[in-house]
C-alpha cells in the first residue's frame, strides 16, 4: 500500500510537462478490500449526507490517469470520456491508479462488504486522461506524455462538449501556463466548479497551479487529526482543506488501496461540490463555493490562512446552512479524546472531527442570532466587510 501512495503522489507532484519520453509506468494490480469504515468516511458520514442529496444528474470531470471502470464499485458511474493521452474517445483505462482513486473518493457505488464509497454516489465521473506519470523509485518524476496544451484542452473539453458541472484536477503545472489560465478561466465563467490541488511540496514551495488561477478551488491536505499534513503546499492558492492523508481509495480492478496527498483531498471537495449542485441547482457556481468557504470549520490561524484557507470541509454543513456566520477560527490546540472502550484512535479522532460540525453549529446559531440583534443596535460585524467571501487571485 505504501509503493501505491509513493506512486500517485508522484503522479500529483510531476509537472505537466511538454511531449517528451515517458517513464514506463508498470499497471496496479488489484488492491485488497479494506475492512470497516475508513475515519475519513466516518467524519464525513456520506450515509447521512445521502439523505440531502447524492450527486444524482451531476457530472463531475477527473483530469487525471483515466478512470479504471472494472472496480465494481464504479460500475455505472463512469461516462466514456477522452484520452488526450493517445488521442482516444474513451478514457475508461488507468495503469497508474491515480484517476480510479481521486474517482472513487466522489462516486464510488457503496458495497456489500466495508465502508468505502464516494461521497457523491449518485454522480457521473467524466475521465480526461492527460498523464501518466510515474515515481518508480521515490524520486519524483516530471517528464510526462502530455503537453500544458494537452492540458488546457482537456479543461476546456470538460467544461464544453463534455458539460461538466465540476472539474477536478488532482495534477500540477509548476507554473501559470496562459493556456491553462485561460482554459480554467472560460470553464469557471460558464459556470463550472473547477477545484485543484494544492501539490504536495510542502511549506517552501510556494503557489501551484491550476490552484493559484482565480476562481479554482485550491485543496489543502490534513491529516486524520485535522492537522496540515507537513508535505502540504500552504500559499495563498490554499482555499479549504480536507482528508488527505491515508485515506482508503480505490483500487484498478477491485478492492482498496491506502493513499495520500492533496491529490485525494481535493475529490472529498469535488463530491461536496455535486452534493451542493443538485441540493442548489439555481446556484451559480460562484455560489456553490461559496456555500463550500462558508461552511468550512475553523482550523488554525484565523478566519484565512495560507496553510488552511477557510477551513476544514464540512460537507453537512454546506447542505444545511442557508448563510453561516463568520465563525472565529479555533486556537491551534486539539482537544484529546477520552477513549472509549473497544474504539481505537483512528474513531477517536473522527468522532472529535465529526462532533466539531455540530457544536460550531450551535455556537453559529447563536453568533447569528447575536449578531442580527447587534445590527439593529448599529454593530458591524466581520462577515459584513465587502469582498469577504472572494477568493483569492
Amino acid at each position: 500500500m505504501r509503493v501505491f501512495a509513493a506512486v500517485v503522489v508522484g503522479v500529483l507532484a510531476g509537472a505537466v510537462a511538454p511531449v517528451g519520453a515517458a517513464v514506463a509506468a508498470p499497471c496496479l494490480g488489484a488492491g485488497t478490500t479494506a475492512a470497516g469504515v475508513p475515519v475519513e468516511l466516518r467524519a464525513y458520514a456520506p450515509a447521512r449526507l445521502a439523505g440531502l442529496a447524492t450527486g444524482a444528474g451531476v457530472r463531475v470531470a477527473v483530469i487525471d490517469s483515466g478512470v479504471d471502470v472494472r472496480n465494481p464499485q464504479l460500475k455505472g458511474q463512469v461516462a466514456a470520456g477522452r484520452d488526450l493521452l493517445h488521442g482516444a474517445a474513451d478514457g475508461r483505462r488507468d495503469c497508474v491508479g491515480h484517476g480510479t482513486a481521486v474517482a472513487g473518493i466522489i462516486a464510488g457505488r457503496p458495497a456489500g462488504v466495508g465502508g468505502v464509497q464516494g461521497l457523491a454516489p449518485g454522480a457521473t465521473i467524466i475521465p480526461v486522461r492527460v498523464s501518466e506519470d510515474t515515481d518508480t523509485d521515490g524520486r519524483q518524476q516530471t517528464r510526462s506524455r502530455s503537453s500544458a496544451d494537452a492540458f488546457a484542452a482537456a479543461i476546456t473539453w470538460a467544461a464544453g462538449p463534455a458539460n461538466a458541472d465540476v472539474i477536478n484536477i488532482s495534477l500540477v503545472i509548476p507554473d501559470p501556463d496562459p493556456a491553462v489560465r485561460d482554459a480554467v478561466a472560460a470553464a469557471v465563467r460558464s459556470g463550472v466548479v473547477v477545484v485543484a490541488a494544492a501539490g504536495n511540496g510542502g511549506a517552501e514551495a510556494g503557489v501551484a497551479y491550476p490552484a493559484g488561477f482565480p476562481g479554482v478551488v485550491g485543496v489543502g491536505a490534513v491529516t486524520p487529526d485535522g492537522v496540515l499534513a507537513d508535505y502540504s503546499q500552504p500559499g495563498p492558492h490554499v482555499d479549504i482543506v480536507a482528508f488527505g492523508d491515508q485515506v482508503t481509495a480505490l483500487a484498478p480492478v477491485r478492492g482498496h488501496r491506502a493513499v495520500q496527498g492533496t491529490s485525494f483531498a481535493a475529490p472529498f471537495v469535488s463530491a461536496t461540490a455535486a452534493l451542493l449542485r443538485e441540493r442548489f441547482p439555481s446556484d451559480s457556481g460562484a455560489q456553490i463555493v461559496a456555500r463550500l468557504l462558508r461552511s468550512a470549520d475553523p482550523a488554525p490561524g484565523g478566519v484565512r490562512s495560507t496553510r488552511y484557507g477557510a477551513g476544514l470541509l464540512n460537507p453537512y454543513r454546506a447542505l444545511t446552512e442557508e448563510a453561516g456566520p463568520v465563525v472565529a477560527a479555533a486556537p491551534a490546540v486539539w482537544a484529546v479524546p477520552v477513549a472509549v472502550a473497544g474504539r481505537g484512535p483512528a474513531w477517536e479522532r473522527a468522532a472529535v472531527f465529526a462532533a466539531g460540525g455540530g457544536v460550531l453549529a450551535v455556537v453559529a446559531g447563536l453568533v447569528a442570532a447575536v449578531a442580527a440583534r447587534g445590527r439593529r443596535r448599529g454593530w458591524r460585524a466581520a462577515h459584513d466587510t465587502p469582498g469577504h467571501d472572494q477568493m483569492p487571485g
